[in-house]
């Protein structure tokens, strides 16, 4: 790949859709931002900019369309995952720190979660709000966070909308990305060590039942994932991997770099940024993101 802010064309081999799948016979693929250590957590706001994190150098980035990247916040205390809630409010699972932050609108940081049973997390990872204002994240320990570890498991966790911390589940490995179905009625889990997406049933309260195997045999370490409003999920992986919600892979697309994380964004939601190590992308598409806010 040619570095640099340029557009080039990739020719891609696509299975045969369903009629109700985008057509991505053709995806433009643009690098938009370089020189990172390793990006991740890209989180698109209401107000018109993208947040993303350089997890080695620790600072959260800011990114208006059009506009070069700028520093949103240095000692993010290891920023990993990011969302922003229907009130404009961002979510970040700092792994350093190992808890759970949210951030209103003037600035100012709240820890709303950063133990279970009285022991720290291990290192929450991603997160998701639902539009009624329940929170999920995950909590596994890669490499060097394991030797920190005061909880013997790698957890899923619930928020509720008055902040009432409930475990969804002790995963069998390492969760990583998550996400939540256009409706908000079912939460999509990647692990990491068994390279598959797991599902809950969300009912109207935002507790999960009947867990499940959504989708298995992923190519590469699944990482972030997003949906977009047909129910498609993209997943961080190998590649940017893209499956129907019935599990059924619809694209492999191959990037320069091994991609970490996505997140739909600009005012009509159907660009989609992607964090690859190094750099940040995004390819236009024919269909609009998930979004719950």
């Amino acid at each position: 790949m040619r570095r640099g802010a340029r557009a080039f064309l990739l020719a891609i081999g696509l299975l045969q859709a369903t009629a109700s799948a985008q057509d991505f016979s053709k995806i433009q693929i643009e690098k938009i931002v370089s020189g990172l250590r390793f990006s991740e957590g890209p989180a698109w706001s209401r107000e018109g900019f993208l947040v993303f994190a350089d997890v080695p150098t620790n600072r959260l980035w800011k990114l208006v369309p059009g506009e070069k990247a700028e520093v949103f916040r240095e000692n993010a205390e290891g920023a990993s995952g990011d969302a922003y809630d229907a009130q404009g409010r961002l979510y970040t699972c700092e792994s350093r720190s190992r808890r759970v932050t949210r951030t209103d609108k003037k600035g100012q940081i709240e820890v709303i979660a950063d133990r279970w049973e009285g022991k720290k997390f291990n290192a929450p990872n991603d997160i998701v709000v639902r539009h009624d204002g329940n929170v999920y994240f995950t909590d596994p320990a890669f490499g060097s966070q394991a030797d920190a570890r005061e909880l013997d498991f790698h957890g899923v966790y619930r928020i509720a909308p008055k902040g009432q911390l409930s475990l969804v589940a002790k995963a069998s490995g390492r969760p990583n990305g998550i996400a939540l179905s256009p409706n908000g009625r079912t939460l999509y889990v990647g692990n990491s060590d068994e390279h598959n997406i797991r599902a809950y049933d969300l009912d109207r309260s935002g507790e999960a039942s009947n867990e499940r195997v959504a989708i298995s045999d992923i190519e590469g370490v699944p990482g972030g994932i997003r949906t977009d409003e047909k129910g498609n999920l993209y997943v961080a992986a190998k590649g940017l991997a893209i499956y129907t919600s019935s599990g059924k892979l619809l694209l492999n697309l191959e990037l320069a770099e091994t991609p970490s994380n996505c997140a739909f964004g600009d005012p009509d939601l159907q660009t989609l940024y992607i964090t690859a190590k190094t750099s940040l992308y995004r390819i236009r598409l024919d269909v609009k993101g998930s979004v719950q806010y």
